[in-house]
């Protein structure tokens, strides 16, 4: 896929966060990985859902650097690219801050898998991680512990 389009897409599914409360203000963010060039497109810091455009994101190799873009990468650039790096069948990652899965995290409990939709979405409950502090490769790491096989992972 053009690099163009992949930050054309990434902008778009941005905008559908807020959209269905998965995020507030400028926290979470979407990166994806091009199959191609294995670069990785990603939202810039502290940048408003509403004022995010596709040139603005930001394009990086595996080992941080930035390809493209003016702007700092996301605060969770790092534990993104471990991600990438450790798990090469993931191509996209979506992070939220959801009212119900904060809630879950917040409790240090998994979502367990109670309704069809949990299932048929996730394929079963999601799993809980320990805390790991913003900025490093810690939060990648534990999502990486924690995930398995499954798509999604909380963390404390």
């Amino acid at each position: 896929m053009k690099l163009k389009t992949l930050r054309q897409k990434v902008c778009a599914l941005h905008a559908e966060l807020p959209r269905n409360n998965l995020v507030t203000w400028t926290s979470g963010n979407i990166s994806a990985r091009d199959l191609d060039s294995g670069l990785v497109v990603i939202k810039p810091s502290g940048v408003l859902y509403p004022d995010l455009r596709p040139e603005m994101l930001v394009i990086l190799d595996l080992a941080g650097r930035i390809v493209e873009g003016k702007l700092k990468p996301s605060s969770d650039t790092k534990a993104h690219l471990y991600i990438y790096r450790h798990c090469p069948e993931v191509n996209g990652i979506v992070h939220t801050h959801s009212p119900f899965a904060t809630a879950f995290a917040a409790a240090g409990k998994p979502i367990p898998p109670v309704l069809t939709a949990i299932c048929d979405e996730f394929g079963g409950g999601i799993p809980i991680g320990a805390y790991a502090p913003i900025g490093g490769n810690e939060i990648g790491q534990e999502v990486v512990r924690t995930l398995g096989s499954g798509p999604a992972v909380l963390l404390k």
